[in-house]
Parts: structure tokens; C-alpha cells; sequence
């Protein structure tokens, strides 16, 4: 029974699709998907079908990132829905074959709004927690505020508590690798921007890696719980 966790998607459905088909997932495991399935990469609208259409064994966990916080409050207003643009937006528009001059939102199944709807602030087991950005130390996590969950990034993390380590995207590492401070394990190794999307069973430490040319390359993480 393990826990793996995938970071920062962002439309690199050929990197996921190619990463999952490499983990060694039981019916008795739970895979946790960290947010932006949207935004920057080529197919949002397929990452989404994807998960909505997941049938691995495992239990699938699906929290929220900050671009989906930005794509649901595109809806609200123009001054919104300009700045989801600058952020990614527009390629994820792309993707759903939006014509411009419409009403944007029709071009959104309903399936997928209710899926980035139901999107969870995070998942906590007793040695984890699983979320997009980051949490407060010590604070309990049903009070975590929104700009720590999926807006913050990381520079020098303080550890939650001395039970948990904290599994987390957002805070990119731009040189593909997995990040670690002992206490926080970092997982957005940009994927969209030609890197890898990573899954981490957090277990073991071991993880693996896929990219959107299709590789695949493994390895074990070390915790450096002198950071």
C-alpha cells in the first residue's frame, strides 16, 4: 500500500500518459495528481479527459493549483479572464478549439467544470501532506488560507510539523530533478517546458519520470534533512 504523487501537468498529456504507464501502481495504492492539469502545455483538455477517464487500479486523488483557481475565476469577469490568459490560458483555450469572438465558457464540457470544481486543497495522510504549493507550519490544515495552498512559492520551507513531509508542485525546478529540504519534497520539475513530469511514491522515495517526447527515466530520492 503506497502513495505516489504526480507534480504540475500543465497539458503535457503525452508525459502523463507515458509516466503512468510506467509506475508500478496496485489496486491497494493511491495516486495523487498535485494540480495544473491546465495551462502552458499543448493539451489541457486531454489531461482532463485523462483523469475523468482514469481506469488504473489505484484510487485517484485530484487537488487543485493555483491555474486551476484562475480558470474557474476567469468566469467572473474580463479583467480575469485577460489575466488567465497571460498565464496559460490561452494555449488551454487552444486546446478546447475555442473561436474567437464566443462565449469562451460554452467550450468547456460540463464534465470538466465539475471536475476543476471538485478539485480538493489538499490530501493528508499520517506521515504527508499532499499539496499544490505549500502550507503554514503548524496551522491546522482545514485553516490554511488560499494564497499558502496554491499561490506560494518556496524558497526556504519550514517543516509543517515532525510528523508530516510536505509533497508539493508550484515552486518549479527548472533542472528537471526533484527537490528536497528533508521535511518538503518539491515535484514540478517543468514538464512544459521541456523537462519531465515526475510521480514520487512517497513511501519509498522512489520516483519516476516521463517527458513529452516520450522517455522514461527513474531514480530514488535522497531526503537532505540538513537544509
Amino acid at each position: 500500500m503506497s502513495t505516489y504523487a504526480i507534480g504540475d501537468i500543465h497539458g503535457c498529456r503525452v508525459a502523463l500518459e507515458r509516466l503512468v504507464g510506467s509506475v508500478p501502481l496496485t489496486e491497494d495504492d493511491t495516486l495523487i495528481l498535485l494540480g495544473d492539469y491546465v495551462d502552458r502545455g499543448p493539451d489541457s483538455k486531454g489531461v482532463i479527459d485523462w483523469a475523468l477517464n482514469y481506469t488504473g487500479p489505484s484510487q485517484l486523488v485530484t487537488l487543485r493549483g493555483n491555474h486551476e483557481v484562475m480558470m474557474l475565476d476567469a468566469r467572473d469577469s474580463a479583467e480575469k479572464f485577460f489575466s488567465w490568459q497571460h498565464f496559460g490560458g490561452e494555449e488551454t483555450l487552444h486546446s478546447y478549439k475555442y473561436e474567437d469572438g464566443a462565449d469562451w465558457t460554452n467550450f468547456i464540457p460540463d464534465t470538466h467544470w465539475e471536475f476543476l470544481e471538485n478539485t480538493a486543497p489538499y490530501f493528508a495522510d499520517n506521515t504527508h501532506i499532499f499539496v499544490h504549493a505549500g502550507v503554514k507550519p503548524k496551522r491546522p490544515l482545514d485553516e490554511q488560507d488560499d494564497r499558502t495552498l496554491y499561490w506560494k512559492k518556496v524558497a526556504k520551507p519550514r517543516a509543517y510539523n515532525q510528523d508530516h513531509v510536505v509533497v508539493c508542485g508550484h515552486t518549479t525546478q527548472f533542472d528537471g530533478e526533484p527537490g528536497d529540504c528533508g521535511h518538503t519534497v518539491f515535484i514540478d520539475t517543468y514538464a512544459y517546458g521541456e523537462q519531465w513530469l515526475t510521480c514520487l511514491n512517497a513511501d519509498s522515495l522512489d520516483y519516476w519520470q516521463a517527458n513529452q517526447l516520450g522517455e522514461v527515466r527513474s531514480g530514488t530520492l535522497r531526503l537532505d534533512d540538513t537544509k
